[in-house]
């Protein structure tokens, strides 16, 4: 092994002593040696302390003796444990069994009975959540460490994708570590002893009566929007009255007290919403399983780079489950010179993509680094394993 060694030039804390004064001969020399730093090519590098062999959590303080001279004194500050650091969160954290997941705690948006609670005790079935009332609470809520995971909704199969948590993803700076997909059953509520030809009118947020129009059409019921549909299950519980009901889930019924009159009453009985679950640290990608890798970028202009970008993963037979394009915020437009001398404009894009592959394979990485040569902004939001609908 060839090594190749190079001086490392050290300044003194102190002028008037030097650090190797009253060692042994034999110190003195190990110390000297200290000095020079080697690495080797098969990049094993060995860093030896220099000046001093102060261990980590002790600094060196400085006193006055009754001479007035300045000397340095050893003085224990503190000793982190490494052990008690944050570590990368791994594949084996997601399933945790019963009894090693009661202090996970998740924050939601809504109150509790909301799809997106449900979605966190699919995850985590003994976990502690937490409503928020907004979605941004929820990623605060992580960031101050409040709460150990966030669950976030991101796309439906009927209604699409949910733009406004696209946009949190790129504004905070937390890491997609798993996907939840929930199937979504939309139930008719009531207050007890009421049958569903009583209901008048019902109560949920927009996208779940947006998905069950015909089943409340074929009822002749009126439809009415709510803040979300466990908002809409505890004011028809509050309120007592026979003639309004609400859309929401059936863990919704039993927090509120409300009886289900009809079961998956939605227009398309494959309805199913995907959420994420978002921590503050990255899980580390494996191979033991199908992975789903999620990014976001931007494009250079110029024609056919959108093609050229998405060409990377065909090359290397990864599939693209995903794609969603959202306008910059900070620079929204453009300006094209040329013929038009400056006077055309059109929307700058970020492009959001979800592709089957682990970040531990090769392929994904050659991708990626291929994407580089088109990309002005690229970003990894999370490396996860995939959830299939159970």
């Amino acid at each position: 092994m060839a090594l190749r060694c190079f001086p490392i030039w050290v300044s003194p804390q102190t002028s008037h002593r030097s650090p190797l004064v009253g060692l042994s001969e034999f110190e003195a020399r190990r110390r000297r040696f200290c000095l020079w730093e080697c690495s080797s090519s098969a990049s094993q590098r060995a860093v030896t302390a220099i000046e001093s062999d102060i261990p980590y959590g002790r600094e060196l303080k400085k006193s006055s003796d009754e001479m007035g001279l300045t000397r340095e004194a050893e003085s224990v500050t503190f000793h982190r444990d490494l052990s008690m650091l944050p570590k990368p969160l791994t594949a084996n954290s997601l399933y945790s069994s019963a009894g090693n997941d009661s202090k996970v705690r998740i924050s939601f948006q809504g109150i509790p009975g909301a799809y997106s609670e449900t979605a966190a005790l699919k995850a985590y079935p003994n976990c502690e959540t937490v409503p928020c009332e907004q979605f941004e609470a929820a990623f605060q809520a992580v960031e101050l460490w409040l709460v150990d995971k966030a669950v976030l909704p991101i796309e439906n199969s009927v209604g699409g994708s949910i733009h406004r948590n696209y946009d949190l993803l790129l504004r905070h700076r937390l890491h997609i570590v798993q996907e939840v997909q929930l199937p979504v059953n939309h139930c008719l509520l009531g207050v007890p002893g009421v049958k569903k030809e009583d209901v008048k009118c019902v109560l949920s947020h927009p996208q779940a009566l947006d998905q069950c129009v015909n089943s409340l059409n074929s009822l002749g019921i009126q439809r009415i929007s709510a803040k979300d549909t466990a908002t809409a299950a505890q004011t028809v519980s509050s309120s007592g009255k026979s003639d309004v009901g609400a859309i929401a889930s059936v863990r919704a019924a039993n927090i509120y007290g409300l009886d289900i009159l009809a079961e998956n009453i939605q227009d398309d009985a494959n309805n199913v919403t995907r959420f994420l679950i978002l921590a503050r640290e990255p899980m580390i990608p494996r191979t033991d399983r199908p992975y789903k890798t999620s990014i976001v970028f931007s494009l250079e202009e110029g024609p056919g780079v959108l093609f050229k970008a998405l060409a990377v993963f065909a090359l290397r037979s990864i599939n693209l489950s995903k794609i969603e394009s959202r306008p910059q915020r900070r620079r929204p437009l453009r300006v094209v010179d040329g013929s038009n001398n400056g006077s055309a404009k059109y929307f700058d894009y970020l492009f959001y993509i979800d592709f089957e592959a682990s970040m531990a394979e090769t392929r994904a990485q050659h991708a990626l680094g291929h994407l580089q040569e088109f990309a002005s902004f690229i970003r990894i939001l999370g490396c996860y394993p995939m959830d299939l609908v159970r």
